[in-house]
């Protein structure tokens, strides 16, 4: 990998001028005292304020919190709407964690409930994981978490009675983004009525590789790294019965790349499970996702280096194969995955729907008329074609090769290809 910083790449594009402009005349206020504080017991404060409880749980833990703000206040030169957006996103979450523990004494009932079995996608980004996920939620007996539903997992007003204002909030959310980075949707689109991935439960423990994806915060991912992350399985469990609670269904259908690196807290805090690896040839699968984590860094920093933010995930790529690999090859844990590949899922998804469905006596007409009307409704690229390639970020297949070579040769085998 070379060394040397390289500039955006025209794949990237530029963000609005009004997005530059609000950043610098923010900025240039500073002496004024405007700058926008990250600090935990304030941040904890506001979140109580807002919602006007009191109880974060027996089982939270203040320091992820900690590690977390020390690493984004010292290493993410966050621009003003960087703070600004990390701050409400902050509160947010702390937020869920309280309203969530009402919810909880209120109702019992919610934790004494055993979850769902789960079908868990967990291959790497850009590999057909969003596809497949969006396909099997047209399946009716399948509990997805829609974006809406994932933004905030608990109703925003403890009137069990009052309108649900969750929706609404996620639609201005979406419509912000757009505005603020609009090449976004053509790598990942957002509909806030598609699921999305669970990886935002794992967050409201602030233990998850969210906050790597979307800024520089190197020391924060390296203590995470080290740490054990039951304890945000845990609450993700605790969160997913509140929400099989407020709508029924038979089996979830859960995934997040995050998961490669953690099937062993799967298996112990979400039950019975069986995982779906989707794989795609790792030459473009990589720098894809090297893409859209550009993309996300440029909405919180003036200072993003592509060469910096390869160097951190070609690395952790590897790691997270790795550990889903050392895990597969225990036992009988081979029986308990089913493997597709991204080609195969693009040119013909009812064969590998079909595949799947084995699992549970078959396809029946009915559900492939209703993933055929899926699929007629959610073109592939149909939010555009994303550009990218391995120049953009300095590598070459060697690069990747150096961290991936296991992964690689358990493809060829399996594939072929």
């Amino acid at each position: 990998m070379k060394s040397d910083s390289i500039a955006h790449s025209r794949n990237f594009e530029k963000r609005p001028f009004w997005f530059t402009l609000v950043n610098s005349s923010w900025k240039a206020t500073y002496f004024l005292g405007t700058k926008i504080k990250l600090d935990k017991d304030e941040l904890i404060r506001s979140a109580k304020k807002v919602t006007g409880l009191d109880d974060l749980g027996k089982d939270f833990s203040d320091e992820p919190l900690e590690k977390l703000l020390r690493s984004v206040n010292e290493e993410a030169d966050l621009h003003p709407v960087g703070r600004f957006i990390t701050r409400q996103r902050f509160i947010s979450l702390l937020s869920i964690r309280l309203r969530a523990e009402y919810f909880f004494h209120r109702h019992p009932e919610i934790l004494e409930q055993p979850l769902y079995p789960s079908w868990i996608i967990i291959g790497l980004q850009r590999t057909g994981t969003t596809k497949l996920q969006r396909l099997l939620a047209a399946d009716p007996d399948h509990r997805v978490i829609p974006s809406w539903e994932v933004i905030n997992p608990i109703p925003l007003t403890l009137n069990e009675k009052a309108r649900d204002k969750r929706i609404a909030v996620a639609r201005t959310s979406v419509r912000a983004l757009k505005l603020i980075s609009p090449g976004f949707f053509a790598i990942h689109p957002i509909d806030i009525y598609e699921p999305e991935e669970d990886i935002l439960l794992l967050d409201v423990s602030f233990l998850s590789t969210t906050p790597e994806a979307m800024m520089h915060v190197p020391s924060y991912a390296d203590w995470l790294e080290k740490t054990d992350q039951s304890a945000a399985y845990a609450y993700a469990a605790k969160l997913l019965k509140f929400m099989q609670w407020k709508k029924p269904a038979k089996r979830w259908v859960l995934k997040t790349p995050h998961h490669l690196e953690f099937p062993d807290l799967i298996e112990k805090h979400f039950g019975e499970v069986h995982y779906l690896w989707p794989h795609r040839r790792i030459y473009e699968s990589v720098p894809s996702f090297l893409s859209m984590v550009t993309y996300n860094h440029m909405i919180f920093s003036d200072h993003v280096d592509e060469i910096r933010i390869a160097a951190h995930w070609i690395r952790k790529t590897g790691y997270m194969l790795d550990k889903a690999l050392d895990y597969r090859a225990k036992d009988n844990n081979p029986a308990r995955f089913t493997d597709i590949y991204y080609d195969d899922l693009i040119r013909n998804s009812e064969k590998e729907l079909s595949r799947i469905y084995s699992l549970d006596g078959g396809l029946t007409p009915e559900l492939i008329t209703r993933f055929g009307i899926h699929e007629q409704d959610h073109p592939h690229r149909k939010y555009g074609t994303h550009h990218y390639s391995l120049a953009d970020f300095g590598l070459t297949e060697a690069d990747i090769d150096k961290h991936t070579s296991r992964y690689q040769k358990f493809i060829s085998e399996r594939y072929g290809r």
